[in-house]
């Protein structure tokens, strides 16, 4: 069930998603040149990722509901044999049979929680976001209208859940994590709303958008 978010005028447009919408535009419309995003660009003590990395794309789903817009997310199951029970977007690696990117987070989506393609307008693109578990992630943005029915894929997800999209475009909600691991500090972001804990590349995707619309 969606967390309860604070009615607005429903005669009057989204004030957060149409900036959405303009800042987006600016930032990845046609002709505006590439730049490097990645774990390596948020931490700048990483290592450079593997100079061969395995495609992938990740559907950021938009949901533009009356009481205000929102980001959905997927939990994954406690199964899986990687990013166990880690918060996440639709997405997987790109297929063979995909001619461009958003073919593959649109087909993911469909797999992994029963969102049809037909529903959701596509915004663009994000630059490729390097992992330094190896893997070059598009983020395609999309804007979805309501009604959804939503199913999750249990071998996939466990929960469906959203957040404001206004939380998300704040930057004050993103909090710096160092981490060690085996002895070496990494950091990396994470975004507490409620009772999610969003972190990962997951967060790092979200505070690369956040920078990207808001530089300061």
């Amino acid at each position: 069930m969606m967390d309860a978010i604070a009615p607005q005028d429903a005669s009057q447009p989204d004030p957060v998603l149409s900036r959405f919408r303009e800042r987006f535009s600016a930032a990845f419309g046609p002709g505006m040149p590439h730049v490097e995003t990645g774990d390596h660009m948020l931490d700048l003590q990483r290592p450079p990722p593997p100079e061969i990395l395995k495609p992938a794309a990740v559907l950021i789903p938009v949901v533009q509901h009356e009481a205000g817009a929102t980001v959905l997310f997927t939990q994954r199951t406690a199964t899986l044999s990687a990013h166990a029970g880690q918060i996440a977007f639709p997405g997987g690696r790109v297929d063979a049979s995909d001619a461009f990117s958003p073919l593959t987070a649109l087909r993911e989506a469909r797999e992994e929680i029963g969102l049809m393609s037909d529903q959701v307008q596509l915004l663009g693109s994000m630059h490729r976001y390097a992992t330094g578990s190896g893997y070059e992630i598009t983020p395609v943005v999309g804007v979805i209208q309501p009604p959804l029915s939503l199913s999750a894929n249990p071998d996939e997800v466990s929960a469906i859940f959203e957040v404001p999209l206004n939380f998300l475009m704040t930057g004050s909600n993103y909090q710096r994590l160092e981490l060690d691991r085996n002895g070496v500090k990494r950091q990396a972001y994470a975004i507490p709303y409620k009772t999610h804990y969003i972190w990962g590349v997951t967060a790092g995707i979200l505070k690369t958008l956040y920078e990207s619309l808001y530089p300061t």
